[in-house]
């Protein structure tokens, strides 16, 4: 996964990595024929007491040296560029198929887990391609190149680099075999290090609530220390390798000094040729040195690389098919003989399901917890797609519409409502960039938020933290609710968004409703029976089934369970 992920990843800019492939020879050949020259001037210059032979090849090593680091720089240059955007464009990819997610999929990574994908596993195929590019990619060139030109300073030497190569790459790569399962058991840890950190700062207000500061201290201590105990692990490993690498190189120096030093004895060999030979061998080493460097990235890198493919390469259960249609703007919803099981579940969530929604009228779905009544909702705009009957909107099944025709018909209000970081006005357009300061003002005063809007320091214009955690709950909902009033939807969907708010302003905001979005198809999931009780049509559900359907007073009449819901909620009541 990580040869295929990068060969896609570096194939658009192929231009910047033959730049460096060019600089980087040009680089290595420097390097490669300096010795050379000084082994010329040691046997020419120095042995004979040329001086003039010392100045012209002592000016031609200074004029290389500075041609190899002009080409060092330039290389540098475009690996760091070619990195940069390669990690740019992978973060892009991850964003962008997310973005395309049903519920199934994200669920079944977890946001944590995304999170990392996107970050920390990006940054470290990053960190690979930069590497690469700046120090790997001299080593063959090098290594090629530095064994030509040390057995041609003396064949009889070569002996030492054919034992000293092969135990470097063998303690490399045994050492990296071993660091694999710490990487891929770290990148792991470092999903649970950022679920813990996620739980803590969301819930922040319930943990001082509660008083629970050094339970929370001590489960983010556990899921640190497994994050440093793998790091440890792979850190020891990391940190053996560079001593033996080490070792390997100072063994082979001193024995070419050692055996060199009796060819020179005996005459077969110059003193310039020991020091180019010996030149050339710490060359080949360190450049294996370097490339193990790449060596510890690797394994890291292979683990995120195939995190990150795995959500490349996950397709949403949600897909718009070829032949998909535009929805119509008459707004009817329809569920006909619906059921829904989640993926690996045994039993259905919700089983044959069938009622129409028509528009410009209010249907309202109750029942106990668990009952299946977000589950319904979310099949509507195909956060999750029905595994049995059609689900259609204006007459077309969801699955068969184009996806962004469907979504823009409807506006929903979710559970928990969420505002983005900006105002109160990009919140409010974030469905529909063209509305109008005058637009914005009645979706609140429909949602009941005009009042404190206006008696914000900058009304429209003021600053909203990222969350809405600079507003209440109650005026975070309103701000939701005028949200969705904003973007004009055919079919208008209401998750248990009522719940924050008090009963007068409940009331004041159904009515409101009822006067003024009178073209619209409203679907209500309530908990509370007072905010159902205009509704044109009720549904009542218990175990993922409708058992009971009807308007308030038919409902009173005549069904058990609506009227053990009544019951129980007035006993609520007259006890507070």
């Amino acid at each position: 996964m990580l040869w295929k992920l990068l060969v896609s990843s570096v194939r658009p800019y192929w231009r910047l990595l033959a730049g460096v492939v060019v600089f980087q020879f040009a680089q290595a050949m420097v390097n490669l024929y300096l010795p050379t020259l000084n082994a010329d001037i040691i046997d020419k210059g120095v042995a004979t007491g040329d001086t003039g032979y010392i100045w012209r090849m002592g000016g031609w090593m200074l004029a290389l040296s500075f041609v190899g680091v002009a080409t060092t720089i330039t290389a540098v240059y475009f690996g760091a560029k070619l990195a940069m955007r390669v990690g740019r464009d992978l973060r892009a990819d991850i964003f962008g198929r997310v973005g395309t997610f049903s519920e199934a999929e994200v669920q079944r990574f977890g946001a944590p887990s995304l999170i990392t994908r996107t970050s920390n596993d990006v940054q470290q195929v990053q960190m690979l391609v930069l590497m690469t590019c700046t120090m790997l990619m001299t080593t063959p060139f090098t290594l090629i190149g530095g064994v030509i030109l040390a057995i041609d300073q003396d064949p009889e030497l070569s002996w030492i680099m054919a034992v000293a190569i092969p135990v470097l790459l063998v303690i490399v790569l045994l050492i990296v075999w071993r660091m694999v399962p710490h990487f891929r058991r770290m990148q792991t840890r470092i999903d649970g290090i950022n679920r813990v950190l996620r739980e803590q700062l969301t819930g922040i207000r319930v943990i001082r609530a509660f008083v629970r500061e050094p339970v929370e201290e001590t489960r983010f201590a556990e899921a640190n220390d497994l994050v440093t105990e793998s790091a440890l692990k792979a850190g020891r490993l990391m940190a053996a390798m560079f001593p033996l690498v080490l070792l390997v190189v100072n063994l082979g120096s001193a024995a070419v000094i050692w055996f060199g030093g009796y060819r020179i004895d005996s005459g077969e060999m110059q003193v310039g040729a020991l020091t180019a030979f010996l030149s050339y061998l710490i060359q080949i080493l360190f450049s294996v040195l370097m490339a193990t460097f790449l060596f510890v990235l690797v394994p890291r890198a292979a683990v995120s690389a195939d995190r990150i493919g795995a959500v490349l390469a996950t397709r949403s259960t949600v897909i718009e098919d070829d032949a998909a249609v535009e929805v119509p703007s008459t707004g009817d919803v329809v569920f006909d003989e619906v059921t829904f099981t989640y993926p690996g579940a045994e039993q259905p969530v919700l089983a044959d399901i069938s009622f129409t929604a028509r528009r410009g009228t209010t249907t309202a779905i109750i029942g106990s917890t668990g009952a299946g009544k977000t589950t319904l909702i979310n099949l509507i705009p195909r956060l999750y797609d029905a595994t049995g009957g059609t689900v259609r909107v204006g007459g077309v099944d969801v699955r068969e519409a184009r996806l962004e025709s469907l979504w823009s018909r409807i506006g929903v209000v979710p559970q928990r409502p969420y505002l983005f970081a900006g105002t109160v006005a990009s919140n409010l357009r974030y469905g529909r960039e063209e509305a109008t300061d005058d637009e914005l003002w009645g979706a609140l005063a429909i949602a009941q938020g005009e009042d404190f809007v206006r008696a914000m320091p900058e009304q429209l214009d003021t600053a909203v933290a990222q969350g809405g955690t600079t507003v209440s709950g109650g005026q975070r909902q309103r701000l939701s609710i005028a949200r969705a009033l904003v973007r004009r939807p055919d079919v208008l969907v209401f998750d248990d968004s009522f719940s924050a708010l008090d009963t007068a302003t409940d009331a004041r905001l159904r009515a409101a409703l009822g006067r003024d979005v009178t073209d619209v198809t409203v679907i209500v999931v309530a908990q509370r029976v007072s905010s159902i009780v205009d509704a044109d049509q009720i549904l009542v559900m218990e175990d993922g089934r409708i058992v009971d359907r009807g308007t308030h007073a038919e409902l009173l009449e005549t069904s058990p369970t609506y009227q053990e819901i009544v019951s129980t909620q007035l006993r609520a009541e007259e006890v507070a």
